[in-house]
């Protein structure tokens, strides 16, 4: 995997300044967790399922929602676990292509002006931030896979 903050000229390049690039970057860096642990999970499904799916005249779709997506409801928990913790570190970041909003932008900002209290402030809530969102993921993947 190439990393998703080396695309940042190709993106401000092709994409422009704005919130283009940035999009572009956060979907670079979400999209090869959530496909590696999903493939990683439809490889790890039982095959004798599969073949019980088939000898009861089970549709695609039956087989699809009804044994492929609860077996592998882990992996992919698990890969936009990843995804959001990835995303988050890209996030601030790809904030700081020239847009006029959001956390990166902030930090310029703060340092910019010499608020440096301001700029610690803001490195503390995005840590803050980003360990809701991780405890927030584990919670729903106890919660939707029924383990401690």
């Amino acid at each position: 995997m190439i990393s998703p903050l080396s695309w940042m000229p190709l993106a401000v390049m092709v994409l422009g300044i704005g919130d283009l690039p940035v999009y572009f970057l956060l979907t670079v860096a979400a999209i090869w967790p959530i496909l590696l642990n999903t493939a990683a999970g439809v490889n790890a499904v039982d095959r004798s399922w599969l073949t019980l799916a088939h000898s009861l005249c089970a549709t695609r779709g039956e087989t699809v929602f009804q044994i492929i997506l609860p077996a592998i409801l882990s992996h992919l928990l698990t890969g936009f676990r990843l995804a959001i913790g990835i995303i988050w570190i890209v996030l601030v970041p790809a904030e700081m292509l020239g847009v006029s909003a959001g956390l990166g932008y902030y930090i310029l900002d703060t340092r910019d002006r010499l608020a440096y209290s301001e700029l610690m402030a803001v490195i503390l809530v995005i840590g803050a931030i980003g360990y809701l969102l991780d405890w927030g993921l584990r919670l729903a993947h106890r919660s939707w896979t029924h383990q401690d």
